[in-house]
């Protein structure tokens, strides 16, 4: 059985006091904006134990792990954030009690967006060097998803538990030379999972967005999550890729600014407290998806990380105020 993460690096021992952390002081600009935002809209941070974020999230200086610990609670008060991405369960699985400590720290109205573990998606495992190493057993592995991701996830979370998201990395020639290969395995494996979650599917390979590949997740509900990397298209044109696959919900992951390597990025943007190399051409196109599928009557869920441009927190009070500016020419375009 694989290894599962502590909720916690070093798990506060039973009866341990807890630090009380204390939310930044939210200017009134922020929360008017926050009123502004039409329902549907969720903005979140991939993750939230950074430091960095003293005065925009946090009131005071707080250590990482106990960001990690005892942070949550204070960023669910942030009033632009309504959902969260959970990352570390992409490196080993997290357990329903683990889940569970989630769920108790926020409003009922949250959502979490969930990452499988990384062995459910990578059709390897990295070797010592970090390097491609041999065949992953447990690649697509639906019984594993199913014991390991999906049951503790929505047993653990309840109603606090958004989209269950797979994130495939870049998959090598082997699979992506013939595409139709891996999105019939895909498709058989998402068919073999329980009913009632919100599934998600990530790429880094442009190749597989094929209509196949949309064709596939269209027929089984599973949605699309339109990644903002280097590796993949403008959000633009992968927004275009999707035109046939139908209305629903919108799912979208802001990760890495394009020309970075995620060690490039961390290393010009740390301690992520400022904006750096803003991106307003896919701030923008972001901000017109949502708008459009506002007016389909379907929700919209973002996440956005430290490495989009320099400060997440940030990025999103931006692309908020853009959403809001959308909404309002697209209503005021309509009664023109």
């Amino acid at each position: 059985m694989a290894r599962q993460l502590s909720l916690f690096e070093g798990e506060t021992r039973a009866g341990a006091a807890q630090p009380a952390i204390a939310g930044a002081a939210v200017t009134p600009e922020v929360r008017d904006l926050a009123r502004q935002l039409p329902p549907g809209i969720r903005l979140g941070t991939s993750s939230w134990h950074f430091p960095g974020w003293r005065d925009i999230v946090w009131a005071d200086a707080v250590t990482p792990g106990d960001l990690s610990r005892y942070g949550l609670a204070a960023y669910a008060q942030h009033p632009l954030f309504s959902t969260v991405g959970v990352d570390r369960s992409f490196y080993a699985p997290l357990s329903t009690r683990q889940y569970e400590s989630y769920a108790r720290q926020v409003p009922v109205s949250f959502r979490f967006v969930i990452k499988a573990p990384s062995l459910l998606t990578s059709p390897w495992i990295h070797g010592e060097d970090g390097g491609r190493g041999k065949n992953n057993a447990l690649f697509l592995d639906a019984a594993y998803a199913i014991q390991q991701f999906v049951e503790p996830a929505r047993e653990g979370l309840g109603a606090n538990a958004g989209p269950l998201l797979f994130q495939f990395p870049p998959l090598g020639r082997t699979l992506t030379r013939a595409p139709e290969r891996f999105i019939a395995q895909l498709q058989e494996f998402l068919s073999r999972l329980p009913q009632g979650p919100l599934y998600a599917v990530e790429m880094r390979d442009d190749r597989i967005i094929t209509r196949r590949f949309f064709a596939s997740l269209k027929e089984l509900g599973v949605r699309y999550c339109l990644g903002v990397h280097p590796r993949m298209p403008p959000v633009a044109t992968q927004a275009a890729a999707m035109s046939g696959f139908g209305p629903g919900p919108l799912i979208v992951r802001w990760n890495l600014k394009a020309g970075y390597s995620y060690e490039e990025a961390k290393a010009r943007f740390t301690p992520f407290d400022r904006l750096i190399d803003e991106d307003s051409a896919t701030r923008e196109s972001i901000a017109r998806l949502c708008t459009a599928t506002l007016a389909a009557g379907h929700e919209c869920t973002v996440i956005v990380n430290n490495k989009a441009e320099g400060s997440a927190p940030l990025t999103l009070i931006k692309l908020a105020q853009a959403i809001v500016t959308s909404v309002r020419q697209r209503q005021q375009a309509g009664k023109a």
